[in-house]
């Protein structure tokens, strides 16, 4: 029997897994649209996160689609009870059906469904897709990231404009120099989406204020990366992926040039 090239093989994978991410992502979204604005059952979950049907038909679909054809894959859903098989897979999809659950209730077009191939801790795959703005963000390790199959990359540059960086604003008032007002961005309700909008230069900077977790930051984390940015805590350490834990601190995602001063800036003045 002649010898199979392992990269070779390893290439076919990677862009069978990425077509099924494409196409099942796409159909969630689908899924998701035709179940918003409508009357759903919806109820609390911990201290006073929302869910409702819409999420879990949201997940089923997408466990039914990307388990099915990946059985040996780990599982890591924000809507699925936690597999802890998972820590031994090489290979885990991390997924939040509905990004933005409390935008979508609400009826406000600010929500996405986001899903990542993690390998060994770090996202491989990424697809973010945003229905109603029809936005399709995708992107592959090493091979850069589209919006609806255009390329993108963050925006150039170290010097900030508070009205194109998005986040906490007690958090990034500690970027500014001098006391006055500063004016964001308008809040982002899908931190998924707050992300992505780094990676095609909608925004310079944006952040998450702590508490986040795998699912809502996965997906975004390779996009950003591959358009050229960065995205890491603030002392810059890289997220890493499909641990025990799967909370996070305080992160920030930017172009590359504008994250390492932000990193540095949080680095002489770190958080209290």
């Amino acid at each position: 029997m002649a010898d199979v090239d392992a990269n070779a093989t390893g290439e076919g994978i990677q862009a069978r897994d990425a077509a099924l991410l494409q196409d099942t992502v796409r159909e969630a979204g689908a899924l998701a649209g035709s179940m918003f604005r409508t009357e759903l059952k919806k109820w609390t979950k911990g201290a006073s996160s929302p869910v409702s049907e819409a999420d879990i038909a949201v997940n089923d679909l997408l466990e039914s689609r990307l388990r099915a054809a990946t059985p040996d894959y780990g599982w890591l859903s924000e809507e699925s009870a936690d597999d802890e098989v998972r820590l031994s897979r090489r290979l885990t999809w991390i997924v939040d059906p509905i990004d933005g659950t409390r935008n979508y209730l609400n009826g406000h077009d600010e929500w996405c469904v986001s899903v990542a191939l993690v390998e060994d801790a770090s996202p491989v795959l990424a697809a973010v897709f945003a229905p109603t703005s029809d936005e399709f963000f995708f992107a592959a390790r090493g091979q850069g990231t589209t919006l609806n199959d255009v390329p993108v990359r963050a925006t150039a540059g170290s010097e900030l404009d508070f009205s194109r960086v998005a986040g906490p604003k007690p958090l990034v008032e500690r970027l500014k120099p001098s006391l006055g007002e500063i004016k964001l961005h308008p809040r982002i309700g899908s931190l998924a989406l707050r992300l992505c909008r780094v990676a095609h230069g909608a925004l310079d900077a944006a952040f998450a204020g702590g508490n986040s977790h795998d699912w809502d930051l996965a997906a975004a984390d390779l996009i950003v990366q591959e358009a050229d940015g960065r995205m890491s805590d603030l002392s810059g350490d890289p997220i890493l992926y499909n641990r025990r834990q799967v909370t996070h601190g305080v992160l920030v995602a930017a172009g590359r040039d504008r994250h390492a001063s932000i990193v540095s800036h949080f680095r002489n003045r770190p958080l209290p």
